[in-house]
Order: C-alpha cells, then structure tokens, then sequence
C-alpha cells in the first residue's frame, strides 16, 4: 500500500510520484530539476522503485487514485510504459513518460531496437570500477594526505576551510570517474611544496565570498563549541584569509573557481567543463 500522505497537507501540494524499474534516481534527477522551478511548498517527491510486474504498476496506481499526484516514470519495458498509461487514464492520474519517447527517437536516428533491459545504467562495466577506484583515491587523498603522491591524481583542489573541496573531490571521484586530492589553505601555514610542483592547470583554487564563508564558519564554530567571534568566524580575519589563498593561488598560477552560493554539482560540472578544457588543449588525466 502506498502511503497517501497526512490528511492535514495542504490539499494543493502535488505529490509527484517517481516511479522506475530500478532504483529511481535517473527519474528523481530529472523531476527535482523541474521541481525546483517552484515553490519547495507546492509539490512533493517521493519514489517508487523496482518495478517487476504489470501487476504491481495497477496496484501502486489504484492507491494514487483520487489523490491531488503525478506519476513520473522512466521504465524500459515498452509493456510496463503502456499499463501506465491505461491505468493511469482509467484511474484519472496525470503521468508522464520521461525515458519512453527519447528511447523511441533514438531508436528511429540509430535504425536499432532498444535492448529492454532494466538497470543497464546500473552495470558493473568498466567506467564503474573507474569511479570505485576514483572514490578510493580521493579518500586517501583528502585534506592534504598523501602528498608526496599528488602527481597521481587528475585534479587537485586548494582551498580555506569551508570551501567544500572534499565533498567536491567526492562528487567528481563519484560522478566522473576523476581522482580527486585536496590540499587546505591554512593562513600562516606555506602551503606544501608538492603543490607548487604540479602542473598548474591540474590544480584549481576554490575561493568564496568573505559573508557567505562568514555565514559558514558561524555554523560550523556553534557545531564545534567555539565562541561565534573567535578567528575562526571573525568575519575580518576571514576577509584576510580569502586575499591571502588568493595570493596563494596567483603564485600557484592555478584555476580558480568562485564556490559562493553553488551547488556541489554546479561547482562539480564547471570544474569538469574546465578539465575536459585542458584535455583538448594537451592536458590529459590519469584514466
């Protein structure tokens, strides 16, 4: 049975049901892009994964019926997509095919039928033990570890506290496949010299706006019990610290990405777009 929710909740939210022959998360990516476009209060996603029989799709689809939903679906079997369909209409659903019309396009540019084989995304195939190894780097690499080894990896992230360049190196080791190694920007502490070695277009240098790093280090000093004005959070040393890692980062000659106010994936994607940069013009990473 599907839980239809409190009786309290506003009877405008739309509960956008994401439901999917694996685990869901191509679906959920592509329904939170178009959810955040509205207000958090107006709709509500949940999941609906592992779908395995036509069956089950009627029987999730009868306890949505007479709800305020819609059923966002990505499923490969062309028979799973059409009970949607007929029982989504003979239950009143809004629904919305999200996989079956691209698959259906590019079966008709490429002359080739699909496979129809749910979880391909999913296969343990080479660029998936990429990212495990790329995971496994990173971890060893993280907040300045393993330095005399740095030439290893793909990218180098560099950076004061709080610029998020472990869950940046985690995402691109995650994401992309790239082994990712920080190494922290400590005021009065000469950076190692390792990172002065590397090829500078391997190194990119994570800098923030002082309020926004302000805002940051308060939360950050309530967490670990220290006074909300010490130099850690004082918003004037703060303002120091960003010159001083800049100045680090012109005399490193490196990249430098502005993190202020991104997502870990907007940051993440723009350093991608900047390798892949380097790449066409002689840079080549590890893999």
């Amino acid at each position: 049975m599907i839980d239809g929710g409190d009786a309290s909740v506003n009877k405008q939210v739309l509960k956008v049901y994401v439901m999917s022959d694996s685990s869901g998360e191509t679906a959920a990516h592509v329904v939170h892009a178009a959810v955040v476009q509205f207000a958090p209060e107006l709709t509500k996603v949940s999941r609906l994964p592992q779908i395995r029989s036509a069956e089950q799709i009627r029987s999730q689809l009868k306890d949505l019926a007479g709800k305020n939903v819609l059923v966002a679906y990505t499923l490969v079997l062309p028979e799973y997509r059409e009970t949607v369909e007929q029982e989504a209409n003979a239950q009143g659903i809004a629904s919305i095919d999200l996989l079956g019309p691209l698959m259906g396009r590019l079966s008709e540019l490429t002359g080739a039928a699909p496979l129809s084989q749910p979880g391909r995304s999913h296969l343990l195939d080479d660029a998936y033990f990429q990212r495990m190894e790329a995971v496994n780097f990173t971890v060893r690499f993280d907040d300045g570890k393993n330095q005399e080894s740095l030439r290893q990896a793909d990218v180098i992230l560099t950076g004061l506290s709080r610029t998020s360049k472990t869950p940046n190196c985690m995402y691109l080791a995650q994401h992309y496949g790239l082994k990712a190694a920080n190494v922290p920007i400590v005021p009065g502490v000469q950076p190692p010299r390792a990172l002065f070695s590397l090829p500078s277009n391997k190194v990119i240098g994570l800098t923030i706006d002082p309020v926004i790093l302000h805002r940051y280090r308060v939360s950050r000093a309530k967490i670990l019990g220290l006074e909300s004005d010490s130099g850690y959070a004082n918003i004037e040393d703060i303002r120091q610290e960003v010159q001083y890692a800049k100045s680090i980062f012109r005399d490193l000659r490196c990249h430098m990405i502005d993190v202020s106010a991104k997502a870990i994936e907007e940051t993440s994607s723009e350093i991608s777009l900047y390798l892949s940069q380097q790449r066409n013009e002689g840079f080549s990473p590890s893999y």
